[in-house]
This record gives structure tokens, sequence and C-alpha cells, in this order.
């Protein structure tokens, strides 16, 4: 039985200081689950409530980490509107340092060891031909379920900070931060947005929890009646003086007003105030959801990069 080595903090900074050294040389291969901020959103959001089926490998050079995987394997999700989802296959998230590229397949065979009999999916860069002919190589497909027109494919979007428009919300919205706004106004911002989320509120004080969590940059819109109608948290990378947006919701009942683009303007001036000169974002790019992509791309944003989703069934080995 594989031997379960959950992601604790201190793992956590090792593989967000690999995702810092990547950005540093090699943005476009930073896999869209390996970045400095979704490493740390996704490790705090949920390591209070599935941290029991996590599993984690980190291979170093030096001293340094040069690699790790990261596998979620079968656990039940309970989610805010009361529906319960048992999640029955494998996902992996990694990382491998460009210049120690042929650890791919060790990590690729850590992985199907971890996972054995499980379906495995996991994320690739489409940028990094070497990884793929090599998850290609060990009887791994583009999965078409993810790639379809309405599919879960993600995109990662950039731009610079050198000229910021001024944001203008509508009369009577407000800007506020988390550290001013209080957790309960923060989660419930989330929870509003993303209904059937899992998010509460120890999955928030997990958030607070995460190397690089920065309460004065965790942003909310404030609606003329106290609802706390747009949020968004940014993971400031100061080795690289890049900002992160994840993860960025509005209140269906406030949607189509210009919150959220108020809000990432506000952002991204806060950001260049703290040192930034370049932002990031991710959304899915498929067809069937071009709300997300048009929002970004109004505010500056151009595309980076893009993801490449894999999967192994059980029956193939």
């Amino acid at each position: 039985m594989t031997r379960i080595e959950s992601v604790t903090a201190a793992d956590l900074r090792l593989m967000q200081a690999l995702a810092q050294r990547v950005t540093a040389t090699r943005p476009d291969l930073v896999n869209a689950d390996a970045s400095y901020g979704e490493l740390a959103w996704n490790w705090g959001k949920g390591h209070a409530d599935q941290g029991a089926s996590w599993t984690r490998r980190l291979w170093f050079s030096g001293g340094e980490p040069v690699a790790w995987g990261w596998a979620r394997l079968p656990h039940r999700v309970r989610r805010n509107d009361g529906s319960v989802r048992d999640v029955t296959d494998a996902a992996l998230a990694y990382q491998v340092h460009p210049d120690h590229a042929g650890l791919v397949d060790e990590v690729i065979d850590w992985y199907d060891g971890t996972a054995a009999g499980l379906d495995r999916t996991v994320i690739a860069c489409a940028g990094d031909e070497f990884a793929l002919e090599r998850w290609a190589a060990h009887g791994y497909d583009t999965d078409p379920a993810a790639l379809g027109p309405t599919g879960s494919w993600t995109q990662l979007n950039e731009r610079d900070l050198t000229d910021v428009e001024r944001p203008a919300p509508p009369d009577g919205f407000r800007f506020r931060t988390a550290d001013q706004a209080g957790p309960r106004a923060a989660v419930r911002a989330h929870v509003d947005a993303w209904a059937r989320s899992a998010y509460t509120a120890e999955a928030y004080r997990g958030v607070r929890r995460a190397p690089g969590y920065r309460g004065d940059l965790h942003l909310l819109v404030e609606a003329p009646d106290g609802t706390m109608a747009a949020s968004t948290i940014m993971w400031l990378d100061e080795a690289n003086r890049t900002v992160e947006f994840e993860p960025v919701g509005t209140h269906p009942a406030y949607r189509r007003r210009g919150l959220a683009r108020a809000m990432l303007l506000h952002g991204m001036r806060l950001a260049r105030a703290a040192g930034a000169t370049h932002a990031t974002v991710a959304c899915l790019g498929a067809p069937g959801h071009p709300g997300a992509l048009g929002l970004y791309y109004g505010v500056g944003f151009r595309k980076l990069s893009r993801d490449a989703p894999l999967i192994r069934t059980a029956t193939a080995g």
C-alpha cells in the first residue's frame, strides 16, 4: 500500500521555490496547477479536509528542489449546497525544472506506482514538448472530455503593470480588503460567487496560513447594501515581482456591472505599489467558456501558455 506523505507547509514552500525559479527563466513552462499562487490556494483551502488523500515526492539537486509530484487520491467532497461528490480517480500536479527535464520519467513512475489501479489524470504544459513525449511513452493520452468545446483546460494569461487604467466602480460600491472586512465577509464573498464550492471558514483559515497569503492583497467589492459582491486573492511573488490573481469571482446577482473589471484594475494598481511589475491570471480556455477570457482580455491580459490535460485509464495498466 502507498505510504501517504501529505503535503506540509514546509513542502509547499519548496514547491513554490521551484515555481519561482522556473518563472524566472521559462514562465511558459509553469504548469497551470504549479504556479506560486495556485499552489498556495489549493493547499490552503484543501489541506484541512482533503489532506489525508494527498501524497507527494520531491527531488533535489545541490540542496534545491528540482522536481516534485503531488498526487490527489480518491476522496469525498462535501459542497456548500449540500451535495456530495465522490472523486474516484487520481490527479497529479507536478513541476520539473527545465535543466532537469529527464526527471519527468521518475515523476511518472512514482505517480503510476502511487495511483496503481486507478484512472490517472495529469495536467501538463502544452508547450513542454519533451514532457508530452514522455507522458505519451508511458501510456498517457489527451483527455477528450477535458479538451471538448466546454472542456476544463485552462489558459494562463499575462500583462505588464506599466500603465494600468484607473478603476471606475459603479456608484455606491467600494473596495475593501480581507484585513478590513474580516474573515466572515471574505468567506461569504467566495461562497456566494461559487455556489457549489466546498469552501468553509476552516478552508479560509488554511488559506491564511498558506505561504504568500496577504490580507491586504485579498480584495473585495462591497455593494451599497453591505453584500460582498466580488472578491479575489492576489499572490505576490516578490522574487519575480509578479502577482497572480487566484481565485476571481462575482456574486451572481451583481454580475455584468463591471465589478470584476474594476476590482482587477484596482488590484493591479495595489500590486504595482507593492513592487510587482507583472501580473498573471488563469481561466478556462475552451470556446464554451468565453466570459472570463473576455474579462481578462478587456483589462489587458494576453495568452502566455495553456495546459494539456492527459489521462491513463486503469485498464491501460
